[in-house]
């Protein structure tokens, strides 16, 4: 990659893996899809007033796009986040986080499987170093005991990871026609609609009051995660293949389990620390494959 681009990458990960415990700040005291919808309908007024102040009005997708569009919000958004922001509720973000950054594995078998694309062996052997990394940080993890209430988390996880893949295999066919805030806003008002009855079906009323933390978190969800973080990935998938953007998730869970260690006193294993450096030679591997 060039060196914008490995720029634009590192502060995408650093973001990407942040959402994981700004997010278990907010879950912790609210309905994590309440949140989570709430969250969303809140960053799509912002996102389309940062477009009129670009661009002077928005531009709408093809009908075609929109669709495409619309698959990325419901799925690659709503349902990867749904499912994260549930697991949260009860797992340890580095957790959920390791767990998620298993999407590129869907995403290149989505590749090879609807688009008859092929990996090189290299990059084959750099995405599976990536597996083996995460399920280093899950080894280690799982050995000291997990409950009920985590192994549902990981459940949700795994099907989170698998709804993000749906998402970017629908929206890599439109990356290089509609631009980041346009997809930006397109994903944020399909993942509220979406979520909104679903919410009030699982966890009932809204909740009516949030506290200091919880608003914190909601901030950093909406401001840097919601706009910054997604404008870079729209952005990274415009530019790179759809695998390699999505492999980016796999530096996460290092940085996320870093992350909930420091803030949120979460166990951080000598096995978070040798997978998280696997995964780093994985990525440096499906980087330097060239695709056939």
């Amino acid at each position: 990659m060039s060196p914008g681009n490995i720029a634009l990458a590192g502060l995408f990960v650093l973001i990407w893996s942040s959402a994981f415990t700004s997010a278990r700040f907010v879950v912790l005291e609210w309905p994590a899809l309440w949140a989570l919808a709430i969250r969303f309908l809140l960053t799509a007024p912002l996102v389309a007033a940062i477009i009129l102040g670009l661009r002077g009005r928005i531009r709408l997708p093809r009908r075609g796009d929109a669709g495409r569009l619309a698959l990325m919000g419901a799925f690659g958004t709503g349902g990867y986040l749904g499912c994260g922001w549930f697991a949260l509720a009860t797992t340890p973000s580095g957790l959920v986080a390791l767990i998620s950054a298993t999407a590129p594995l869907f995403v290149a078998a989505g590749e090879r499987i609807f688009f008859g694309r092929r990996l090189t062996p290299r990059a084959w052997a750099g995405l599976a170093l990536g597996w083996i990394g995460v399920a280093l940080l899950g080894y280690w993890r799982a050995a000291g005991g997990l409950s009920a209430a985590e192994t549902t988390g990981i459940l949700l996880s795994i099907a989170g990871a698998l709804s993000q893949a749906i998402g970017i295999l629908a929206y890599a066919q439109v990356r290089g026609r509609v631009d980041a805030w346009t997809s930006t806003l397109g994903q944020s008002m399909t993942a509220g609609l979406v979520l909104l009855p679903v919410a009030w079906l699982v966890e009932g009323p809204a909740p009516a009051a949030i506290s200091l933390t919880a608003a914190a978190g909601m901030a950093w969800s909406i401001l840097v995660v919601g706009l910054a973080g997604y404008a870079l990935f729209f952005t990274l998938m415009k530019r790179l293949p759809p695998s390699t953007a999505a492999a980016l998730q796999l530096l996460s869970p290092p940085v996320a389990a870093l992350l909930g260690w420091a803030l949120l006193s979460e166990r951080l294993l000598p096995g978070d620390i040798l997978g998280g450096l696997v995964t780093l030679i994985g990525l440096a591997l499906l980087f330097s494959a060239k695709r056939v």
